[in-house]
């Protein structure tokens, strides 16, 4: 009832259920957040970009997991730090339906970007001597552009649809940004055909994903169990270990916040808000920690950079 002034022209947008009062105090960690998604993926591009003995396959792939980390978080910053820092719940209707535009489609380049990298782990554990000649620069601009065109494509037809619907509800959303499930079910109409669409896009990229990437790896086991040395064993897997856990940190939210919904009925509105913000949130984060601290290149090139600044500033102090 409180929001029948706006229902023609805006969503109105939900924190976390019962922490209504501590909104400003969890603006704080979720600043940092951002900053440490911003600064984080910022560096492994640059860092990428100015290291030669970076430009291979590898690092190109995890350049594109870095631009989609940095998409997905500047997707959901809009709506939730005004929500949480300033209390600003409501949202224009054409704004909304731009931001689960955005959101889905990161998502799902997230997804794609996860995949195209099992599949470049799987060739240079099976096929180390030809790695370059099969992934070579141009494959790599096709596989990007063929992910980005995927995902928009995809995801366009979402917001033209939802914005045929009626909605003569509280327009009360359960999450701090704009979902197509979540604006779907406040429609006062017939909403199987959109219902159908969004189930026809998780099945063939996310489910379809996450089913290739399982695949993958049961390949990439079989080669590496066919290598005599245990030592060549450990190694081939540990160039996998980032990889595992990027996949694990993106699917794992995903995969238990779809659990509740269709099996945990009677589950906290706020485990799954959580859940929802580990999905979205924490992949942005901590992508660049797990890959600057498993992959040696970077993290020395990283110990180069800050020892030069070290050292730069204590000559500065010195003179």
């Amino acid at each position: 009832m409180a929001y029948s002034n706006h229902t023609g022209t805006s969503f109105f947008l939900a924190g976390l259920p019962g922490m209504e009062d501590a909104h400003v105090w969890i603006s704080i960690p979720l600043c940092a957040m951002y900053v440490a998604s911003l600064a984080g993926n910022s560096l492994v591009l640059w860092v990428v970009r100015s290291e030669p003995s970076l430009h291979q396959p590898m690092y190109y792939f995890l350049s594109m997991l870095a631009i989609t980390d940095l998409g997905l978080s500047a997707s959901t910053l809009p709506s939730m730090l005004p929500l949480y820092m300033l209390g600003v719940r409501d949202v224009a209707v054409d704004a909304c339906l731009a931001q689960l535009f955005f959101i889905h489609t990161f998502s799902i380049m997230e997804s794609s970007v996860l995949l195209t990298m099992a599949l470049d782990r799987f060739v240079a554990i099976s096929s180390p001597l030809r790695y370059g000649s099969i992934l070579t620069s141009w494959r790599i601009a096709g596989l990007g552009l063929a992910i980005v065109l995927r995902s928009v494509t995809l995801h366009v037809p979402a917001p033209v649809m939802l914005k045929k619907l009626p909605y003569c509800r509280s327009r009360l959303l359960s999450h701090s940004y704009c979902l197509h499930p979540d604006v779907m079910k406040l429609a006062c109409a017939d909403t199987r055909v959109n219902s159908a669409y969004g189930l026809f896009v998780v099945l063939s990229t996310l489910g379809l994903d996450s089913a290739l990437i399982l695949l993958s790896y049961v390949l990439i086991l079989h080669t590496v169990l066919a290598i005599v040395s245990k030592a060549g064993r450990l190694k081939a897997l540990n160039t996998c270990v980032s990889h595992i856990c990027a996949v694990l940190l993106f699917y794992t939210p995903m995969i238990g916040l779809s659990m509740i919904h269709r099996f945990g009925k009677r589950a906290s509105p706020c485990v799954r808000v959580l859940l929802s913000y580990l999905h979205f949130l924490t992949p942005p984060v901590l992508n660049p920690v797990v890959y600057s601290i498993k992959t040696k290149q970077i993290r020395r090139r990283m110990a180069r950079i800050f020892c030069s600044r070290g050292s730069g500033v204590r000559d500065t102090q010195g003179h």
